[in-house]
């Protein structure tokens, strides 16, 4: 006899014993060993600082499922976990540290404050990991990596090194996004751009020879202390006469020519553009064309500089804006200041505004890497997933330009290039040198690589690359990489470059791209806004299980992911109704041995056949999904099937013969079917809600080891009986219309009723009789009488199901009079209801002034009371017809 779960399903205590079973006994463990297909996922590591949020609550709940589902499938399942060295953000925690102990990074020198780091990493980077593993993901922990460990350090030396010496890296002076706060340079998509409320400054530029001046717009005035020259369009014809004349620079009076160049907009402000070469971008690019010199007034730490002059230098650059403004009202040269919202870039880690300054770095020269990337999703070597992307990719690949790699800190891969202090020979070594080959003494990089760059190799450098190893051999080109949009450029984009360039071949065969998780409400989560939510605290509520299935089922391709509490409540729901079935099987196998039964029992009644037909259709229908990423759709058909199928009809369908001891070969029989569909049940359930499931297999008769190891169901065609879903299909929606009649009848639920059934299908009414006594236990029918003489009783209600006309007779049930006078009292209340709603949605004010989501749910009520009046008209009708 089968163990029997506990009556009351306790996530908590099943989540605590599960997972170290499946950690001891290596279960996460690919054996590399090529006995069986690989199958590959890279974990986007997380920031050793991290702790779990709902994007990587999303993320990682979405690799599991893929990597259960092709475990079970029998495939070498490698699931590569680590975490990232954060370079910024990791520098930072550590440097608050320093802050509140009175320190700083400085005093306490480079070595000492990387140990320290090392020392925080030790004690409190592992947190993160800790949540995967509350969240059941089953990735392969015995081969966990760090962007900083030894080999994948090793790897960063091997392809920087390679690149200098194909001369894709090289140091130049450029012009680069700087953070004053963190001191550092940052990659273009380091910045985040955010509209501000600013101003347009309209001011003027005198010409040296006094005839006339030019005005120019600018949302930054403190940076005309910088300004070189004043562009206009060749073409515009309002300053024709002014190519080539100079202009006295305001407050300053340095003399600055004005140059004609196509990248100024005729339209924008005042069509003159002043040229910042050290300063802005485009500036930059325009200054380099016509040979213009770069004059830096803002330093690193966003002051102004002594080329600013001496009135302004050392100022804040935002004090020295209110300045300026002021000094050229003074001087007569401020024409006019109108709002305007100006983009505004902030370093992405401490969102302090960043400054375009002029600096000397390190670059890959990203073109020729670039076009592969490009051409290898072009021609389907690795294919996006909802293929809309592939417009953004190609976009921003076509457009891209070198990529910033050095950063002004100290955390991080130390870029291994030294110089001599003797020669000035630039030296770039896979090995530390000792001397310069002409004796002299050589002085290392201080800059360490951008954190991006380390991250950019993890598909092939996780696996032991350079070295060629069994892994690189079997899991590289990794399966698919599912990741969140928002780092489709700093991760994705970088990865197929460098995987293609390295090892000859894209990093993955497929890019599941997934949407973000916001509120109920649809609304970003931010801690501003006070609409975060804690997946933790979800798990703590409704268990794990509960909130993978949710994350699942909410996780439609292309659209982001709305979170609701109460459908994760619901889906606790289903949990429990899991339960609650398979503790209802173990009850009711009294007498049953799993040993001399036969697995492969075949239907032997249309309920049977139905029930395995059923199965194979949902077994292909998951397969399907989970293959095409459709993990909504996945969830719904498993959901749907197991809940309204399987429970709510299957089991009661085959109580009567579960419970009849009396014929003990059909009872067996049965039993033997319902664990064949319960087994298949659970497995195909597994990857979406793992404790519970391993739960009730450890307690399933027949089952061995976990269900982990497990096969993942595959449709048997054979199964597959259309007949008898057609049979079953039409005995449902029977017994569903009597239950409906009930209800809208107002039948007392105790009260047993006759049922007449007419149709000129003899068929169908001989498949209703065979099913009689299913039809009388689950709608209460005392009796069913078919194609009876004399036409339709009088005072029946009436229910259509295919071509069958089911009638109840009402009569002695239900006293019309009465029924008729309670329905007109609830109608005059559901009226003045649906009155009192319907003014409010016709009143102009409250629609224009009530927040969207307080509107949206007024006229989901109104639409439910307008629906709720309906029905009760058509049922007073139907009474009062009835009345005669």
């Amino acid at each position: 006899m089968a163990e029997i779960l506990d009556k009351v399903y306790d996530p908590q205590r099943i989540e605590a014993t599960w997972y170290q079973y499946w950690e001891d006994r290596g279960l996460f463990h690919a054996k590399a060993d090529g006995a069986k297909p690989g199958f590959s996922i890279v974990i986007p590591p997380p920031n050793v600082t991290g702790v779990l949020h709902m994007g990587h609550a999303l993320n990682n709940t979405l690799q599991d499922i893929l990597v259960r589902f092709k475990r079970m499938d029998g495939f070498d399942a490698l699931w590569m976990p680590g975490t990232d060295h954060a370079g910024i953000a990791t520098q930072n925690v550590v440097e608050r540290q320093l802050a509140a102990e009175g320190k700083d990074r400085h005093a306490l020198g480079r070595d000492a404050f990387i140990k320290r780091v090392w020392e925080w990493k030790a004690q409190s980077g592992g947190q993160i990991i800790n949540q995967l593993k509350r969240l059941g993901c089953s990735c392969d922990w015995s081969r966990e990596r760090f962007t900083m460990d030894e080999g994948l350090s090793r790897a960063v030396r091997e392809v920087f090194v390679r690149l200098y010496e194909e001369g894709l890296i090289y140091k130049g002076d450029y012009i680069i996004n700087w953070c004053p706060r963190c001191r550092t340079a940052l990659a273009d998509l380091e910045v985040e751009h955010d509209p501000h409320e600013g101003h347009l400054y309209h001011i003027k530029y005198p010409r040296v020879d006094g005839q006339g001046a030019i005005t120019v717009a600018t949302t930054r005035p403190e940076t005309l202390l910088g300004d070189t020259a004043v562009a206009v369009h060749p073409d515009d014809k309002r300053y024709r006469a002014f190519h080539g004349a100079l202009l006295r620079l305001p407050v300053l009076g340095r003399e600055i020519p004005v140059i004609a160049d196509p990248y100024v907009t005729p339209e924008f402000g005042t069509g003159a553009l002043k040229i910042t070469p050290a300063h802005d971008f485009n500036d930059f690019e325009v200054a380099r064309r016509h040979n213009l010199p770069a004059i830096q007034v803002i330093d690193e730490a966003g002051n102004m500089t002594k080329e600013a002059g001496p009135k302004y230098v050392g100022m804040d650059r935002f004090v020295c804006r209110e300045q300026i403004v002021k000094d050229l009202k003074k001087l007569g040269l401020l024409d006019k200041v109108e709002p305007y919202t100006v983009p505004v870039g902030h370093c992405y880690r401490c969102k302090v505004i960043v400054e375009p300054l002029i600096s000397k770095q390190w670059f890959v020269a990203v073109r020729t890497l670039a076009d592969a990337a490009l051409a290898a999703v072009a021609d389907g070597r690795t294919k996006l997933i909802p293929a809309n992307w592939d417009r953004s990719y190609n976009d921003w690949m076509t457009n891209i330009r070198d990529w910033c790699i050095s950063r002004q800190i100290w955390w991080g891969h130390r870029i291994p290039a030294w110089t001599c202090a003797k020669c000035g020979q630039v030296i770039v070594s896979r090995q530390d040198p000792d001397r310069c080959p002409c004796g002299g003494d050589l002085v290392q990089e201080t800059d360490v690589l951008d954190t991006w760059f380390s991250s950019a190799l993890w598909p092939f450098s996780t696996l032991g690359w350079p070295d060629d190893t069994p892994e690189v051999k079997l899991f590289y080109p990794t399966s698919v990489l599912v990741t969140a949009f928002d780092i489709l450029f700093f991760w994705v984009a970088r990865m197929m470059m460098m995987g293609i360039h390295f090892m000859g071949e894209v990093p993955f065969r497929e890019v599941y791209i997934h949407a973000l998780v916001r509120d109920p409400e649809g609304q970003k989560m931010s801690k501003s806004k006070g609409n975060v939510i804690d997946p933790l605290e979800l798990m703590d509520r409704y268990g794990t299980d509960a909130f993978r299935f949710s994350l699942a089922a909410f996780a439609a391709m292309g659209r982001d992911v709305r979170l609701s509490e109460e459908r994760i409540a619901g889906y606790r729901n289903f949990a429990n109704k899991v339960w609650n079935a398979c503790r209802f099987t173990f009850m009711n196998l009294e007498g049953f041995d799993a040993a001399a039964a036969d697995a492969s029992e075949t239907p032997e009644t249309p309920v049977e056949a139905w029930i395995m037909s059923r199965l194979q259709q949902v077994i292909k229908e998951t397969r399907a999904s989970l293959n095409a990423y459709e993990f909504d759709q996945a969830a719904n058909t498993l959901y749907q099937f197991i809940w309204h199928e399987f429970c709510d009809w299957y089991l009661e369908l085959i109580k009567p013969q579960l419970y009849d001891k009396e014929n003990a070969a059909a009872r067996t029989h049965c039993q033997a079917i319902l664990l064949q569909v319960l087994s298949a049940v659970l497995r195909l359930l597994h990857p979406f809600m793992p404790f519970i499931t391993e739960e009730i297999w450890q307690k399933l008769p027949g089952a061995q080891g976990s269900i982990m190891a497990a096969p993942f169901p595959a449709a048997d065609d054979r199964l597959q009986h259309p007949a008898a879903e057609a049979e079953m299909n039409l005995v449902m929606a029977a017994i569903t219309a009597i239950r409906n009649l009930r209800g809208e009848m107002n039948v007392p639920p105790s009260t047993q009723v006759e049922v007449f059934l007419h149709s000129p299908e003899a068929s169908l009414i001989e498949a209703l009789t065979r099913h009689g006594e299913s039809i009388k236990i689950l709608a209460r029918v005392r009796e069913l009488h078919s194609n009876s003489a004399g036409g339709p009783p009088a005072a029946s209600a009436k229910a259509v199901v295919d071509s069958v006309d089911l009638f109840m007779p009402l009569a002695g049930i239900i006293d019309f009079k009465e029924e008729a006078n309670r329905l007109d009292k609830e109608l005059e209340k559901l009226g003045k209801e649906v009155n009192q709603a319907q003014r409010k949605m016709s009143n102009e004010d409250f629609l224009a002034k009530a927040p969207p989501e307080v509107v949206q749910k007024e006229q989901a009520k109104f639409q439910a009371l307008a629906e709720k009046l309906n029905k009760l008209k058509t049922h007073r009708e139907r009474i009062r017809e009835l009345m005669g």
